[in-house]
């Protein structure tokens, strides 16, 4: 697991380890991450599935409460198949243009 910082955007590359594996690391590094958007980059990994991605929910949602985001990029799903309750995008531009968005509505109140 790869941490990267970038402004207030931490950007998390997983290349090995399973989707469990890397969720549990994930909760157990949490305070090292929780005042940022978070960016978890899974385009090394093989085919995901929802189940894979329903495995960040909980993530998510913490995220979402804090008025943060969480976006997963990944490339080898049906990015229309996911649920709406997690963000899922094909590439990190898309990531952080999602990030971007999402900041801007929080500013306006939206």
């Amino acid at each position: 697991m790869i941490f990267d910082k970038n402004g207030n955007t931490t950007i998390i590359t997983q290349e090995k380890a399973s989707i469990p594996e890397l969720v549990k690391n994930l909760r157990d590094k949490h305070n090292s991450f929780s005042n940022d958007n978070v960016i978890i980059n899974l385009t090394s990994l093989g085919a995901l599935n929802n189940n894979d991605i329903s495995e960040f929910l909980q993530l998510a949602k913490l995220h979402k409460e804090s008025n943060k985001s969480f976006v997963i990029v990944s490339n080898k799903i049906d990015i229309n198949s996911v649920s709406d309750e997690i963000a899922v995008v094909p590439t990190l531009q898309e990531a952080s243009d999602f990030i971007d968005m999402e900041e801007m509505e929080r500013d306006l109140g939206i």
